[in-house]
């Protein structure tokens, strides 16, 4: 996406409050229609726009895009224009907190969605809290994000308020994908193997701990670096073990690769992981050996939800040249979030924006409930969504297809 000039904006905004009255005009970024307002309110987009995972993060920047180009047209907040401002942090933790510091730095921004990835959302969140900047992820599962560093202990305590996600977490995604693999797959030996990134072994832990307690028993553990793509090693590892089941806490650059490896290594498994697999890429990687495997993603399949045709239709419609991928709808629910955040506090200061409008935008954003693209769209007391449902999907001729979704019962 094209960098914007911030120029333009500096002498609008020493005037003081963004009112209005007082904001001028900005270069096109996009999510602009015919139908724009006097105030311009900037959604913040943070996603890895190019290397591997870059995919899904171009179907977030798009969703993003779109819902914001759907408030403009229909005049959603009488008087206010969205537009978008989408930075690339290749999924590095140390590119989203450089974003992070860009998007506060322009008082034009009142809300961000991403980032895609656990780690990278870790080197963000204290940027934006202490700015009192809304951020809204549609794909962070990792659950000490909203809950705090011992929220498996049972001592959950919510780090920033200024966080929010519309993703369901690995302490239910995790658990959630080992009743499926137990139950119903009837896989009962496993090696579990995971990237070391937050994600992937927040993941991975919360998978052991309810495999072993349905009585299932891990026959082997290790831990590759996603960056190696040579993974010859631990399939080798994974043959010998007598596994029925392979499960990857990771993302498919590494996914793809480590799942064709271990099948041409010979050995006779299904290889499973959470969201960050299901994809189209994964099955590319993975090539024809893939039949079989499985991912669990969060919500219920898009394409299944009447709540999600006319964004399905609009998303074709508007031509994009990416696929909306696994948190289009999410992203596209998080904007709209924020931008239902954004009509309370303008509606409840008589049709302009407060001079901490960034802080009323989080108080108000607690309350936010709408319903979405993806279902039911609100938050709990820690910022995570109510929306708890997760579908099991295999590869079946060259796709992933659905075959469960349901919540998680411990």
């Amino acid at each position: 996406m094209r960098q914007r000039s911030l120029i333009a904006m500096t002498a609008a905004l020493a005037a003081g409050a963004l009112t209005l009255s007082a904001c001028g005009s900005r270069d096109d970024k996009g999510g602009d229609s015919a139908a724009g307002g006097d105030t311009t309110v900037v959604i913040g987009v943070d996603a890895p726009l190019t290397g591997d995972l870059s995919a899904l993060g171009l179907g977030i920047k798009n969703s993003v895009d779109l819902a914001a180009k759907q408030a403009n047209e229909k005049e959603h907040v009488k008087g206010v224009t969205f537009k978008i401002e989408a930075l690339d942090d290749q999924a590095q933790p140390s590119s989203g907190q450089q974003n992070a510091t860009k998007l506060v730095a322009d008082k034009d921004v009142l809300g961000v969605v991403g980032p895609l990835n656990s780690s990278v959302a870790e080197s963000m969140q204290k940027v934006f809290d202490d700015a009192k900047l809304v951020q809204v992820s549609p794909a962070n599962t990792n659950p000490a994000l909203t809950q705090g560093p011992d929220w498996n202990t049972g001592d959950k305590n919510r780090p920033y308020q200024a966080y929010f996600r519309t993703a369901t977490t690995d302490a239910i995604q995790g658990p959630f994908a080992a009743q499926y693999i137990v139950n119903k797959a009837e896989k009962t030996k496993a090696f579990i193997i995971d990237d070391k990134k937050t994600y992937g072994a927040g993941l991975a832990a919360t998978f052991k701990a309810e495999f072993e307690k349905l009585g299932g028993k891990v026959v082997g553990t290790d831990h590759v670096n996603p960056e190696a793509k040579d993974f010859s090693a631990v399939a080798t590892k994974v043959k010998n073990s007598g596994a029925d089941v392979v499960y990857y806490g990771g993302e498919y650059p590494a996914g793809g690769p480590l799942s064709k490896q271990i099948k041409d290594a010979g050995a006779k498994v299904v290889v499973a992981g959470g969201d960050a697999l299901y994809s189209a890429e994964y099955i590319k990687l993975a090539g024809a050996g893939s039949a079989g495997d499985i991912a669990t993603s969060v919500g219920a399949p898009i394409e299944e939800l009447d709540s999600a045709k006319e964004f399905l239709a609009n998303y074709k419609n508007a031509n994009y040249k990416e696929a909306y991928e696994a948190y289009g709808g999410y992203a596209y629910d998080s904007t709209w979030a924020i931008i239902e955040a954004v009509k309370k506090v303008v509606e409840d200061n008589d049709g302009t924006l407060p001079e901490d409008a960034r802080a009323k935008v989080v108080e108000a954003m607690q309350s936010v409930s709408f319903d979405g693209v993806t279902g039911k769209v609100s938050f709990d007391e820690f910022g995570d969504t109510t929306n708890k449902q997760l579908t099991v999907y295999t590869v079946e001729g060259g796709e992933h297809k659905p075959v469960e979704s349901g919540t998680f019962t411990g």
